[in-house]
């Protein structure tokens, strides 16, 4: 049967990309994906062939690739962090129902969730939620509807797309919406390009958060109740005793 793999190929750094990732994007004769994201794997991969389409091309992206199996290729898709985290893994498996000779397999990755986590510290070690701002796809009264929802359960968020050109204050607008349950000094994070050239991080307040520049290469965290700045890392206590140091 033709093959599509639907790759994560992590946060964008060659090192992070996990082993099963490599192995289907050598497995693969043709390599498709977003012009960004291609770039980041082209050197390490020569001899594929390579097909990209402009952001906001998806269900054109989906198509080229099995077109591409459909001639007996094997395709891999990739995707910034996991193929099945705001990737093309859905739609991929959708669009299959069309292609009854073509076999969809998602390869995971890491998304930036867990790279950007790592960089802070340990802020998700307790119960969090993932949200988009962007509004492409979602209506944006749905995303405050989750935001309060995430608010008002007191878990740590991990915020995705926080802002861009067109869409510059929806991270104050989302922190307007957080701070109505959340206290001001609520510890948060915000880490830019990660795994790649440029990373940096920093810790603040969300007092201070709805005050700060974003971009689509930002993702950001916002703590739960207990999160707290310990040595200049973020940390979440999950809740063990002192007494208690033996891992579950």
């Amino acid at each position: 049967m033709n093959k599509i793999y639907a790759v994560g190929i992590g946060p964008g750094d060659y090192r992070h990309m996990t082993e099963q990732a490599r192995e289907a994007l050598e497995t693969s004769q043709v390599i498709v994906g977003y012009t960004v994201y291609v770039d980041l794997v082209r050197e390490h991969f020569p001899g594929k062939e390579f097909l990209t389409t402009p952001m906001r091309r998806e269900e054109a992206r989906c198509r080229m690739a099995f077109e591409e199996a459909e001639k007996g290729k094997t395709v891999s898709m990739i995707c910034s962090g996991d193929a099945g985290v705001y990737g093309m893994a859905g739609l991929l498996l959708e669009l299959g129902r069309e292609y009854p000779d073509c076999q969809v397999e998602v390869i995971p990755g890491v998304t930036a969730a867990l790279s950007g986590a790592a960089v802070l510290g340990a802020p998700l070690i307790h119960d969090f939620a993932v949200i988009s701002l962007s509004d492409l796809l979602t209506p944006w009264e749905l995303i405050e509807k989750r935001l309060a929802c995430a608010a008002e359960g007191d878990f740590s968020i991990c915020i995705y797309n926080p802002s861009s050109r067109k869409r510059n204050d929806y991270l104050k607008k989302a922190c307007r919406i957080l701070l109505k349950t959340r206290d001001p000094h609520t510890v948060c994070g915000v880490v830019r390009n990660i795994g790649r050239d440029g990373q940096s991080f920093r810790i603040l307040t969300l007092e201070q958060l709805a005050e700060t520049e974003t971009d689509m290469f930002t993702t950001v965290f916002v703590g739960n109740s207990a999160t707290r700045e310990i040595n200049g890392r973020m940390v979440t206590p999950r809740g063990y005793g002192s007494e208690r140091r033996e891992e579950e």
